[in-house]
């Protein structure tokens, strides 16, 4: 029994889920992401290995100084299971994580620190910060709607009552599927929500098959993010969360592979975008407008075109893609795989990939790996949440105080290799279905220029003249397919960024 075991019993016993100890660091437990009322004096580094003992014995002390990181799974008797990771510091020292394991859950009586080390006294508990160190996230259940699938960590076993509501919205071309404890299902087709009264009434939880353990973190405030897989190849991306009307759940139709870049109707050809040896590439738009499959469209179009390692970092991952002929392909799932992006891209960096593929650039953080990892020598496809690239080079420098965002814009116009924003916007022709609208920027001279001079408002004029250069602008997209008899005229002026640029090109089209 190690020592570290009659702090492990206070988590335990508080109802916390989770123990940070490091090198000089004060410990902190923590249940589901929220710190708890905890207070110990910081451990040297002697302190903590003995707290320690043979978990961290020395051959894992030599593995963690070669790998710098180091998951173990740790027995504490009547206190259950823990999953441990260790993570060497810069400074030399080192962090560790206990992580209770659900899938062993500790006995529902009150478990006692062991008689031969203190505990930690009530009147010692004082409020702390939160929390320094990062953690990973407890790893979100995967489940599959195939009969034949073993049930997994979250999931009830037996077949998903769900399936039958998942093969009705399949069939009715829904992209969404909306579920609530109080309320009936609601279905997204072409951008619009349908109510399906006949399927009544069911709590999320029993539809998805999702246990007690799984619903009560839901209930105590997390948001849950997984996938399903579909008998007939498709997959389902979910996310489980709380609301005022009871457990609520967003589900996601993907398909299981990503499509090729030239059946998504993109006004010119963008596949040269992922040749480059480095750079960043940006797809934007809104929730709901296409970024991901695009985004997967474009990594699918590396691999058949580029003898690459590609490396994945997704929340969760959507579509599966296929090594190419002279490339391979490495897919990683935040959560399950690695801890979190900002970890995971510090990770890429020392496992040789060509290409990085990030889901979505979240905070300046990432923000900062994601340039540094375009400016090392790697092509970097990423996602943005914004309305244009004008608004993405903006947002980009936007998340570093004033006194950065200088270096910033000229780090940005170094990396910049394209960028690309999209709406989806219904159909004209035959009335069922939405098509792609989209603005292209090339990161030409011009256009760098006015990166690095802070100079972004101006860039609707180079997109307006830049057809030779491979560029467009979003209005210029839309007046064509009104032309075109594509889309209506209300409809593009619902999504257009610059209604009198629309009106222009209207008219001159005319």
């Amino acid at each position: 029994m190690a020592r570290i075991d009659s702090i492990l019993a206070v988590v335990v016993q508080q109802g916390a889920n989770e123990l940070r100890v490091g090198t000089d660091r004060e410990p902190k437990m923590l249940a589901y992401g929220t710190a708890k009322r905890f207070h110990m004096v910081s451990t040297s580094e002697q302190e903590l290995r003995e707290l320690l003992g043979e978990i961290l014995s020395d051959e894992r002390s030599e593995a963690l100084r070669s790998a710098r990181r180091l998951d173990v799974s740790y027995e504490a008797g009547e206190l259950g299971r823990f999953r441990v990771t260790f993570t060497g510091r810069q400074d030399g020292g080192f962090d560790a994580v206990f992580l209770r394991d659900r899938s062993r859950p500790a006995p529902a009586a009150a478990v006692a620190p062991p008689r031969d080390i203190p505990a930690v006294r009530e009147r010692d508990i004082a409020p702390i910060a939160a929390p320094e160190m990062a953690a990973p996230a407890e790893a979100p259940p995967r489940l599959s709607v195939v009969r034949s699938a073993a049930p997994t960590a979250g999931a009830t076993s037996g077949p998903l009552p769900c399936e039958p509501l998942l093969a009705r919205a399949l069939g009715m071309r829904a992209s969404d599927l909306h579920l609530v404890d109080t309320d009936v299902p609601v279905v997204r087709v072409d951008g619009q929500l349908h109510r399906l009264e006949d399927e009544g009434i069911e709590d999320v939880g029993t539809r998805l098959g999702l246990d007690a353990t799984t619903l009560g973190a839901v209930t105590s405030g997390r948001s849950l993010d997984f996938a399903l897989e579909t008998a007939e190849g498709g997959r389902v991306r979910v996310n489980v969360y709380r609301t005022s009307d009871g457990t609520a759940a967003a589900l996601r139709f993907l398909a299981r592979s990503a499509p090729a870049v030239s059946s998504l109707g993109f006004p010119l050809p963008i596949d040269d975008l992922v040749d480059g040896n480095h750079g960043l590439v940006l797809v934007c738009g809104a929730t709901g407008s296409g970024k991901s499959t695009t985004l997967a469209a474009l990594a699918q179009a590396a691999l058949m075109r580029r003898s690459i390692v590609l490396l994945t970092l997704e929340d969760p991952i959507e579509y599966t893609l296929a090594a190419g002929p002279r490339a391979l392909v490495r897919q990683r799932q935040i959560g399950r795989d690695v801890r979190d992006f900002a970890s995971g891209l510090r990770d890429a960096l020392r496992e040789d990939p060509d290409v990085l593929v990030l889901g979505e650039m979240r905070d300046p953080e990432t923000i900062s790996l994601a340039l540094t990892a375009a400016e090392t020598g790697h092509l970097v496809l990423t996602t943005l949440h914004c309305g244009g690239v004008a608004s993405a080079v903006q947002r980009i420098v936007d998340a570093y105080p004033a006194e950065r965002q200088l270096q910033v814009r000229t780090q940005l116009a170094d990396v910049l290799r394209g960028a690309i924003a999209q709406r989806l916007v219904p159909r004209a022709r035959g009335g069922s279905g939405r098509v792609l609208a989209a603005e292209v920027l090339r990161a030409t001279h011009a256009v760098t220029n006015l990166i690095r001079e802070g100079k972004t408002a101006q860039m609707a004029s180079v997109l307006h003249s830049g057809r030779r250069e491979g560029m467009i602008a979003l209005e210029r997209h839309l007046a064509d397919l009104v032309r075109n008899g594509e889309i209506r005229g209300e409809d593009a002026r619902a999504v257009a960024g610059d209604p009198d640029s629309l009106a222009m090109f209207l008219r001159s089209a005319t």
